[in-house]
């Protein structure tokens, strides 16, 4: 019995040290955490075909893996550089400018309060609106030193778990504490949830910034690029995101006098891209693995406080993944529990 209690309380003491080394080093890389969620991500993504051309097609895994490298490198750098030439300068003039920009919006507004009959809001609470959403756009969007970066780290990570695949995944299986059927469960959903939240979530967003970004351009909208980017940033929340930019658009068009234009904005962004945006998540979320609104919503939230921008994807997942874990665990010991052998005084063995 004391042989059994020291074994155990060897255990207890081993698995504390690794859980704390393992904090602390995750502490210490947690700004390249985005990174290395990346490289996971991609790596769940394009398993099955980098498998399927090293056991089937015979290919070199070292080359192989250097193949999806630069597809990657390709696929995530050239946006990356797209985006930071042409709208950093746009983003570093909104923040630069934020006084004119205050005083346009405030000038909006009580012309909106005027023309209503009403006032509904101060001139202190604008300020403070406005003054912490120019704020909030360093802190959303990564400087372009931290995204090189992240983007390094995910590609470095990426070669070697492509390389290692094979002996990573039989490693995992057998280290994870679940019967072989939710550890298959567990592989599974955790596949499904990366297709939903990894592809999905970003093509709508990328389609419904398109379509939002044609509107905007029929109806003569400045910065056409600028304001179709936040309606495809905003369109990750579910349901009223694109509105947050196109219904304070059709407002600003109405107190300039331009009233016709406004109407077809507002027609259009009504008709067209809130549906869009609708018929989109019925086919392709369907598709893909189907993510519900809420938790979408309410990862959005948590992945922007603990990863910046791309929280947008990494959020989501993370609160799909805790409602999957606690599927399995209701799974493994509340529906199905495990059955242990005790034995009696006579020998007798029984279960618990």
């Amino acid at each position: 019995m004391n042989a059994l209690f020291n074994d155990r309380l060897k255990q207890v003491i081993f698995v504390s040290i690794l859980i704390l080394l393992t904090g602390v080093a995750l502490f210490e890389l947690s700004a390249y955490l985005p990174g290395i969620l990346g490289a996971v991500t991609l790596y769940i993504l394009c398993r099955e075909s980098y498998f399927q051309n090293i056991f089937r097609k015979k290919w070199k895994p070292g080359w192989t893996s250097a193949l999806f490298v630069l597809y990657y490198f390709l696929l995530f750098g050239l946006p990356i550089f797209l985006g930071v030439t042409l709208l950093a300068p746009k983003i570093n003039a909104v923040i630069s400018n934020s006084p004119a920009i205050i005083a346009t919006v405030k000038s909006t507004l009580l012309s909106i309060q005027h023309k209503v009959g009403f006032s509904f809001t101060s001139e202190k609470t604008i300020n403070n609106a406005v003054d912490k959403s120019v704020a909030m756009l360093p802190s959303l969007f990564n400087t372009t030193a931290n995204l090189v970066s992240n983007l390094a780290i995910m590609l470095f990570l990426l070669y070697y778990m492509l390389y290692s695949g094979s002996l990573m995944e039989k490693t995992l299986f057998r280290i994870i504490p679940l019967r072989d059927d939710n550890t298959r469960m567990l592989a599974f959903e955790t596949k499904q949830i990366v297709k939903a939240n990894a592809i999905g979530i970003p093509l709508i967003a990328c389609i419904q910034g398109a379509t939002a970004a044609l509107g905007y351009y029929i109806f003569g909208v400045n910065d056409v690029a600028l304001w179709g980017f936040f309606t495809g940033v905003f369109s990750f929340f579910p349901i009223v995101g694109s509105m947050l930019i196109w219904v304070p658009l059709c407002i600003y068009m109405y107190t300039t006098g331009n009233s016709g234009m406004a109407t077809g904005l507002l027609l259009y962004s009504v008709i067209v891209t809130s549906n869009i945006d609708y018929i989109a998540r019925i086919t392709i979320m369907k598709k893909m693995g189907d993510a519900h609104p809420v938790i979408t919503l309410l990862g959005i939230i948590v992945g922007l406080n603990l990863f910046g921008f791309v929280g947008l994807i990494f959020g989501p997942l993370l609160v799909n993944y805790i409602v999957v874990l606690f599927n399995i665990y209701v799974n493994e010991y509340v529906e199905n529990p495990t059955v242990l052998p005790v034995t009696d005084e006579d020998g007798t063995k029984n279960s618990l």
